[in-house]
């Protein structure tokens, strides 16, 4: 019997990601209840702290993405209501949630990672934007991908094959935030390897491999039923999914983060991997990475979150 009475999932918010956090949201609570776990959803209104206060959960599973659900601000605030939750602290969160910074700090622990510039949308006012991308093009060759530096889902992200689609790209990028992280793309075999630490150390699940219909990981590809074709586990070597997994529990491990992460990697055709980023609140919808690397597992997802919940609440505890 579990001594979680009260179990709390938060989804929803404000950010673009919305309705992904609700369908994550959705199914984190119905796979609790699957195993007989009590559970509460609610949104991040202003009417949740003051329900938290006049009945303080025993856990609370965090399945917001984007903005507030993965920079530490809604952690922030559990942890100023005395509510444990599920995964990193709001310092690790805001490490890992702007990716430059998660690619620096990964790249000193070792990691290989897409040479890449940074650059804020002022910085194309100020300068000029096509000497700019003149100097990007030349210093980082084609084709590129674009994306914010903050957020997730593959919002405001694109491929550039052609010096003529980086403007066009730049300002999709800028619609979904004021900073754009300009990688040299690696052509490769797309990976996703999650990571849970139940107590015992970060352990990798399988990997999973992405085959977008497209051709790129994009947003519709990301959750639309049957857009994309899913290898769990990745058909790998022994020799590279083992590589994949170290890489996922190095970022783990270097960024910070506790309980649950998933790493973003692509393996170019020499079989090497490169670290792309690092998801703290890892999808959890129906055609999420981490739901399918467990069960390729063999695990159960309500029996993980349970466990997972268990452990935010022993560690409050303590």
């Amino acid at each position: 019997m579990s001594d979680l009475g009260h179990v709390l999932v938060l989804a929803g918010g404000l950010s673009y990601e919305r309705e992904v956090s609700l369908r994550s949201g959705r199914r984190v609570s119905e796979a609790l209840r699957a195993v007989g776990i009590p559970v509460e959803t609610r949104d991040t209104d202003a009417s949740l702290v003051p329900s938290v206060l006049a009945d303080p959960p025993d856990a609370v599973f965090v399945t917001l993405h984007g903005g507030a659900g993965e920079d530490g601000a809604i952690r922030s605030v559990l942890e100023l209501l005395s509510v444990p939750y599920v995964g990193a602290d709001p310092d690790a969160c805001r490490v890992a949630f702007d990716k430059p910074t998660a690619k620096a700090v990964v790249r000193s622990f070792g990691l290989r990672t897409p040479e890449s510039v940074t650059l804020p949308k002022e910085t194309f006012h100020d300068l000029g934007a096509s000497a700019v991308l003149d100097r990007i093009v030349e210093r980082l060759g084609l084709p590129l991908f674009v994306k914010p530096s903050r957020g997730g889902s593959a919002l405001g992200a694109s491929m550039v094959r052609t010096a003529q689609e980086l403007p066009s790209a730049m300002v999709g990028c800028f619609a979904y935030g004021d900073t754009a992280l300009i990688e040299r793309y690696i052509k490769g075999v797309e990976i996703s390897v999650s990571v849970i630490d139940l107590g015992e150390g970060p352990v990798a699940l399988p990997p999973v491999e992405i085959v977008p219909d497209a051709g790129v990981y994009d947003y519709a590809s990301r959750y639309t039923a049957g857009h994309t074709e899913f290898f769990a586990p990745a058909r790998l070597s022994p020799e590279v999914a083992e590589a994949c997994a170290e890489m996922a529990v190095t970022a783990h491990t270097a960024l910070g983060l506790r309980d649950v992460s998933r790493t973003d990697l692509i393996v170019d055709e020499a079989g090497l991997p490169y670290f792309l980023e690092v998801n703290v609140a890892p999808g959890m919808t129906e055609t999420s990475l981490l739901p399918m690397a467990v069960e390729a597992a063999g695990d159960d997802l309500g029996t993980l979150c349970q466990a997972l919940l268990e452990r935010a609440a022993a560690r409050h505890s303590d």
